[in-house]
């Protein structure tokens, strides 16, 4: 399974469906991004705002996996489709932090994981959200020490990191340790398996000090891993259908999305034009991301850690929703869930008006739109 994927331990979060899972835990309420002082970045002399709104804001996460925003920001893209209308950018290291941003009002629009998405929905019993695009897929790999593993069914008896107890890579793990027909307590990590709950900050130290065997990580962990000693022993994009899966999704407010959604077409606009740019220019675009990286935590990643990671991922505008439900699906069969009502999700009507207006394909909701 994607989802995704980040940087997740700290301040639990319950689901509302009465198990605390799917709960990817808070490391903060996301910090003010600085600016990098583009003039890409401005608002152009004389542009007009949408719907005369002076501002929207934008949540993402500082990893690979959310290249849209990341490139969109740096290049100006979706300041470009707002026109007057100021983009304000808060960045996050957690899906629960997010979506309590977007709860509150902090953050109007976000790119975010599709476990916190579908906590953050049922949670709110489904008033606080749509999803209303896509933007990765790929990007997670099940990396380890090679000298302690040399094939997956060494695996079984070993330690395994995974981000945080119920958030994407965690469940996507456990399904597979399921269908080895291992078992593991999903709740302690115990069984056949060990799985370790880590901090992706920490996961490279905790797998240099020998404190784990491996790790299913999102990128760029797993090529940091890499560049520790560690060998890529499986990609999860291999366990899906077309090697495609949802890792990163579009969510907005449902209050912002029914006041402004002008505003919410001209961000969608935005991201479709970004995704069009990073596919034509891969290796610009790559740089443009790490550029941004770079403002937003003060350091850029190595050549040997961006180059494979940056290939693992693919860029799309589909939120690949057939996914999205059957991680949901795993979820459940894992213990983590109670089986959720996911009806009314997505709504990517604006996407689709938008995708048809740049002559490329609409896209499908899986039968979890908005009616």
């Amino acid at each position: 399974m994607p989802a995704i994927r980040s940087n997740l331990v700290r301040r639990g979060i319950a689901t509302a469906v009465a198990l605390p899972l799917l709960a990817l835990a808070a490391c903060s309420y996301g910090s003010q991004s600085k600016s990098d002082s583009s003039s890409k970045e401005k608002v152009a002399a004389g542009s007009s705002k949408i719907d005369g709104l002076d501002t929207v804001k934008i949540g993402y996460f500082g990893n690979l996996t959310h290249a849209t925003a990341l490139v969109g920001r740096q290049e100006g893209l979706f300041q470009k489709a707002l026109g007057g209308t100021k983009a304000e950018y808060s960045t996050f290291n957690a899906g629960p932090s997010e979506i309590e941003a977007l709860n509150s009002g902090s953050i109007d629009i976000g790119w975010i994981g599709p476990s916190p998405a579908i906590n953050g929905f049922t949670k709110s019993q489904g008033k606080s959200l749509r999803i209303i695009g896509g933007s990765a897929s790929g990007g997670v790999k099940l990396v380890v020490d090679p000298k302690k593993i040399k094939s997956l069914k060494d695996v079984k008896g070993k330690k395994i990191a995974t981000p945080q107890l119920g958030n994407t890579q965690d469940v996507a793990f456990l399904n597979w340790i399921a269908d080895q027909g291992w078992k593991v307590d999903a709740q302690s990590g115990k069984g056949d398996v060990s799985v370790i709950r880590t901090d992706n900050k920490i996961t490279p130290d905790a797998y240099k000090s020998g404190s784990i065997d491996g790790a299913w990580v999102p990128e760029p962990t797993a090529s940091k891993l890499v560049a520790e000693g560690g060998k890529v022993l499986l990609d999860e994009a291999s366990l899906w259908p077309d090697k495609k899966f949802v890792i990163t999704n579009i969510i907005v407010s449902q209050k912002f999305l029914e006041e402004h959604p002008k505003v919410v077409e001209a961000v969608l606009k935005g991201s479709v034009d970004t995704n069009k740019w990073i596919n034509a220019n891969p290796d610009q675009a790559k740089a443009a991301a790490n550029a941004q990286l770079k403002v937003d935590s003060g350091k850029a990643l190595k050549a040997n850690v961006l180059d494979p990671a940056w290939k693992s991922i693919q860029i799309t505008n589909d939120p690949l929703a057939s996914t999205l439900n059957t991680e949901a699906e795993h979820a459940v069969k894992a213990g983590l869930l109670k089986k959720p009502d996911l009806n009314g999700i997505y709504d990517l009507t604006l996407l689709n008006k938008v995708l048809g207006a740049a002559g490329e394909s609409t896209v499908d909701d899986a039968g979890l739109g908005v009616k």
